[in-house]
């Protein structure tokens, strides 16, 4: 029910209906990817600046490995100093730096409606930068794609958008960043859908593709027009190496698992130091410089070593102090919660584990005649597209990097088997498995059925009416006629024991033909409902509970713990089911005013209009008062009401359109979203 109040004409300046703008989201996108190219210019450039100013004290733009440098045992002291600088930004700028970047990107999407403050696009490069640049051994492409994700987030808060535009703003600017970071246009928009859009929709390919397109121009105008790994011609020896790679695959399977669950298992043991966390990136670039000390190798980005690597220029020995020295490197700083990306240096450690398999085989079969740096190349693509879930996006970003058409044929077989061994034992990637320590369910199908990305806990009511089983047809027909009772707000109702044990279900049509067989109401709702239940779990999707309602011709569900199938946790009808698509539909169509609006002509600074969902606790002729849907337990607020509602009661959930003017809120207009049960 809808209950429109007489200013409903003036809420249409809160919140306009619109349709996904293909055009102006595609002229957006090429200012999201200018923008995202010369940021990453700027980005690899300071990076150049401070790894000077911390190794060599020169001023310098010139990128170079701090790997050369000549400070003895301050080499120790110049991470620390950096992870200083950066547990110090954390602290009073923002915590969204902490971390490689892609996962606080995925969380604007799944959490604010693809928000990002405007202070994260400029702190996380410079946070970044100064990582990296005083040794932290991390790659430029994740606070780049963060950075260009931002950027497309804030342009799509300056203007006005929809959360569906503002979300493919976002993965433009992501997209960008990693093409103009590598030179890898395909692999950046690529990544974007795996990781970011879960989509493949001509409204978000397009405006993909012209953005990186944008970004790696320019990236090709300022830094040049080849690859940023300088590869020679590799023999990758198909098909006769075939079964080799087929070894290599769950090699490196095995190698994306072990890097996941050690990476956490480190943070784990961060948040266990008795120390406040603002120390934390100091601690773990302390131990940096110790590492970097003895293997400077593992200093800084590394871009020098993984060309070395690819080309197959490094001895063993060196192969093995960093496979294993950068590996430990980036767990122990990313794990303390330092600022830098991620993918740079598990290349680096996954192409010297792929280098080093080639030459045991080869030390063990000699005919095999193994490239270390075709083995390089695939298992560098195979173990970060396995652990982050985006396989499709590093074959190609490994065969435009190499551009040899011969890599594609092992990196598509290693890739897929690695793949194929991370999903069977990696319920979560290391991108997602932050997140669902924060409750957080991360969709990574190509789908855009709301019924199937809502789990059944998302959507289905907890504070249930009830009825013992002892009580009669009459009195449960009583309940449900009296209209200041929770249960006429239900068709149906579930029978529960005074053990709070599920016995069954009666509905209002079960109790009708009670009373045509006894008038008298003496028969108990136990023997007038069904014990022969079709339940829903918690953790299964809205779609599948949906379907069983359909297969079964019902209307509702009890939802009861997996583990105890008499132990109500919920209930779930066809209502609860169509609301899922409320939060889908609200991202698509409603077009939110953006910050440009607040300097428009005649704009007035003090009035603002927003859209809030709750409960209501409280209503009279000229007031509502409702519960938040929000993560503060009991959050409420009231709102002023120009003519009462009709249709609408204490415990309904509501949605309200309001204008706030001078700190005074006004219902515009109200929406009831819950219906009977």
């Amino acid at each position: 029910m809808i209950s429109t109040a007489p200013m409903d004409a003036q809420g249409s300046r809160g919140q306009a209906p619109g349709v996904f703008r293909l055009g102006y989201i595609s002229l957006l996108a090429v200012l999201v990817g200018g923008i995202a190219g010369v940021v990453a210019f700027l980005l690899y450039n300071l990076i150049g600046l401070f790894t000077n100013l911390a190794f060599y004290h020169v001023w310098s733009f010139h990128f170079r490995s701090p790997a050369e440098n000549h400070l003895g045992l301050w080499v120790i002291v110049v991470p620390a100093i950096g992870g200083i600088i950066v547990g110090f930004m954390a602290k009073y700028g923002s915590p969204k730096i902490k971390g490689h970047g892609i996962p606080e990107a995925m969380e604007a999407v799944l959490t604010s409606k693809s928000r990002i403050e405007a202070k994260v696009a400029f702190l996380k490069p410079l946070s970044a930068a100064i990582a990296v640049g005083t040794g932290g051994p991390f790659g430029a492409e994740g606070p780049i794609i963060q950075t260009g994700g931002a950027l497309g987030s804030v342009i799509g808060q300056i203007v006005s958008t929809t959360a569906s535009e503002r979300k493919v703003l976002l993965a433009c600017g992501a997209g960008a960043g990693m093409a103009a970071t590598f030179n890898t246009p395909i692999a950046g928009v690529i990544l974007a859908i795996e990781l970011l859009l879960f989509e493949f929709r001509g409204r978000s390919f397009v405006p993909l593709v012209i953005a990186t397109t944008i970004a790696t121009s320019i990236r090709q105008l300022l830094l040049g027009t080849g690859p940023m790994f300088h590869v020679s011609t590799m023999n990758f020896g198909i098909p006769r190496a075939l079964p080799y790679y087929i070894v290599l695959g769950f090699v490196c399977g095995a190698l994306a698992i072990s890097f996941t669950k050690a990476l956490y298992f480190v943070e784990d043991q961060f948040e266990r130091l008795p120390v406040p966390e603002f120390w934390h990136p100091a601690i773990g670039a302390l131990a940096i410089g110790v590492i970097g000390f003895f293997v400077p190798r593992v200093l800084g980005v590394g871009y020098d070593t993984l060309s070395d690597i690819l080309n197959n220029n490094l001895a063993l020995k060196v192969l093995l102090l960093v496979a294993v020295f950068k590996s430990l490197a980036l767990l122990v700083s990313l794990g303390a919660g330092t600022s830098g990306g991620l993918l740079a240096p598990m290349f680096m450690s996954s192409a010297a584990m792929g280098g080093l398999f080639a030459v045991g085989v080869n030390g063990l079969i000699p005919g095999a005649n193994l490239s270390p740096g075709a083995c390089a190349l695939v298992a560098m693509a195979a173990v970060f597209g396995s652990a982050s879930r985006a396989t499709f996006a590093f074959i190609v970003f490994a065969f435009e990097i190499s551009r040899d058409y011969n890599a594609v044929l092992p990196l598509m077989l290693v890739s897929v088997i690695a793949d194929a061994i991370a999903m069977r034992y990696l319920p979560n990637s290391i991108m997602t498995e932050k997140l669902a320590r924060r409750g957080l369910n991360t969709h990574q199908e190509y789908e855009i059925n709301a019924l199937k990305q809502l789990n059944v806990e998302e959507v289905m009511v907890r504070d249930v009416a009830t009825v013992r089983p002892e009580e009669t047809v009459r009195a449960a027909a009583d309940q449900f006629a009296d209209e200041n009772s929770k249960s006429s707000r239900h068709h149906a109702l579930p029978i529960v024991d005074s053990a709070g044990r599920l016995q069954g279900l009666v509905t209002q049509g079960d109790l009708l033909r009670a009373l045509q067989t006894d008038p008298a109401g003496q028969m108990s709702v136990l023997d007038a409902g069904t014990s022969s239940l079709v339940v829903a779990y918690p953790d299964e999707s809205v779609f599948d509970a949906m379907t069983k309602m359909l297969e079964n011709n019902i209307g509702r569900l009890p939802v009861v713990d997996r583990q105890d199938a008499r132990k109500m946790v919920g209930y779930i009808n066809r209502a609860n089911a169509m609301c899922s698509w409320r939060g889908h539909l609200h991202e698509e169509s409603v077009r939110e005013h953006g910050w440009v609006r607040n300097f428009s002509k005649g704009a007035n600074p003090t009035e603002k209009f927003g859209t809030v969902t709750g409960w209501v606790s409280a209503l009279s002729p000229d007031e509502i008062r409702i519960t938040l849907d929000s993560e503060i337990e009991g959050a409420a607020e009231e709102f002023a009401l120009p003519a009462p509602v009709r249709g609408v009661f204490p415990g309904d959930e509501v949605q309200i359109e309001y204008q706030s003017d001078k700190g005074r809120k006004v219902a515009l207009r109200v929406i009831e979203l819950s219906s009977r049960q």
